[in-house]
């Protein structure tokens, strides 16, 4: 049996079954005057969307780009009570289903949130998020050690990279665009041959061993996940790079050392505001006094928690951070801000080349996991297109120094001379 099957997802099987023998009978009945009421409500609800909606017994609306289905009642009630996490769970195990474009409705759920948040329904502030090592360590497992395997079906394949592309060309293909993020990233750090780098949060290792093969700096890459560090130091071995970069079995926060530049590409999701201060004072101390640093991160533009059904079934414990909030890196531990790009909607062309090979790739995925599976991530890359289209995400790259470092170019030349 495959150990990843489903729990790594905290997806329990009976989750995600078809549902209890009662719900089984109530699928095979009319619905009653109570269903076709809280159906009628829920349309007037979004009179103003494109998409139709329909209970188990209706026909689909030919002429809307997509019929969002109610297969039995309690699929029905279940997401009238909380659509934000229940939706997802019922999407997973077939309970609703999408006749048409996926998209459109994932585009109008978006807008109809936005809606409510405008209303102040749902302006709960930031939660006081702080991991400790040990939860993060369970949170890291639970999305990042499904396997290996997994992810090679639809990363890109010379890096592995799980993290934005960079597309100054539409028309790339995701290997040249997340080489052109990663020489974008050395770029932005100005690095140099001879250079020592540290790295919180290192994936695959994709980023570490690019930058010690095209920029010959020395990396030490921290991450606390078991099955990515096994491979990225049997790549470093097949690469012949192991004297060049380390990749070391522990948190970030363990960082020693000192080094001519510091980056973190797609963790700080998974720091938590409550340990951004604390991350500020370790950055600034391994950083030499002319020493750098970037920090690569989903954001947001106004604070608000992670979508419910992402919290609790992809990425437990993330928070992406409004620009506001990542300052809380930089301002009490003597840090200055370089340098901000916004890459939004380069975020949404990589998610639209990994669920295109995504779905390539299926029937591999089903063989691993199964169907619940393949719903639940399908939905997860395409409403994370739609969260970036929309501008519900960011993703941000800060440079940083030490205050009053003055060795800061006159221009950012040294990004783009290259075509980056």
């Amino acid at each position: 049996m495959n150990k990843n099957r489903l729990e790594p997802l905290g997806m329990p099987h009976a989750q995600y079954d078809f549902g209890s023998e009662f719900e089984q009978q109530a699928r095979q009945a009319d619905p009653g005057r109570i269903d076709r009421w809280l159906i009628r409500q829920l349309r007037k609800r979004i009179s103003a969307s494109k998409v139709a909606i329909a209970l188990w017994d209706e026909p689909d609306d030919k002429s809307r780009p997509a019929t969002v289905r109610f297969r039995d009642r309690g699929a029905l009630w279940q997401t009238l009570g909380n659509p934000a996490l229940h939706f997802g769970d019922l999407y997973a195990a077939g309970r609703i289903t999408v006749h048409g474009d996926l998209m459109a409705v994932l585009d109008e759920a978006y807008a109809y949130l936005d809606r409510q948040k405008v209303k102040g329904r749902l302006l709960a502030g930031a939660r006081p998020i702080a991991p400790d090592p040990s939860e993060s360590k369970q949170n890291i497992h639970h999305h990042y050690d499904l396997g290996n395997d997994f992810y090679r079906l639809w990363l890109d394949r010379d890096w592995m990279q799980y993290t934005c592309a960079y597309y100054p060309e539409a028309e790339m293909t995701i290997e040249q665009a997340q080489a052109l993020k990663m020489h974008h990233v050395a770029r932005k750090l100005r690095l140099k041959a001879g250079e020592s780098v540290v790295e919180a949060g290192g994936g695959w290792g994709g980023l570490a061993l690019f930058m010690a093969r095209h920029y010959g700096v020395k990396v030490r890459s921290f991450n606390i996940s078991q099955e990515q560090v096994a491979y990225s130091r049997e790549w470093a071995k097949r690469e012949s790079l192991a004297d060049l970069v380390e990749f070391v079995e522990d948190d970030f926060r363990n960082i020693s050392g000192t080094y001519d530049a510091f980056v973190s590409v797609g963790m700080l999701e998974h720091v938590g505001p409550g340990n951004y201060e604390q991350m500020g004072r370790l950055m600034r101390r391994v950083v030499t006094p002319e020493g750098r640093g970037l920090v690569h991160s989903i954001g947001r533009d106004r604070p608000g928690p992670l979508n419910e059904w992402i919290d609790k079934r992809i990425f437990p414990g993330a928070y992406p951070p409004t620009l506001r909030e990542m300052m809380g890196l930089f301002e009490p531990s003597g840090l200055s801000v370089l340098d901000v790009e916004n890459i939004r909607l380069h975020y949404a062309e990589t998610l639209r080349a990994w669920l295109a090979r995504f779905d390539e790739n299926v029937e591999m995925v089903r063989k691993m996991f199964d169907e619940a599976f393949v719903r639940a991530w399908r939905l997860y890359l395409a409403g994370s297109i739609t969260a970036f289209v929309r501008g519900n995400l960011q993703l941000f790259q800060v440079v940083f120094a030490r205050t009053g470092m003055n060795r800061i170019p006159s221009s950012r030349k040294h990004v783009y001379a290259e075509g980056g």
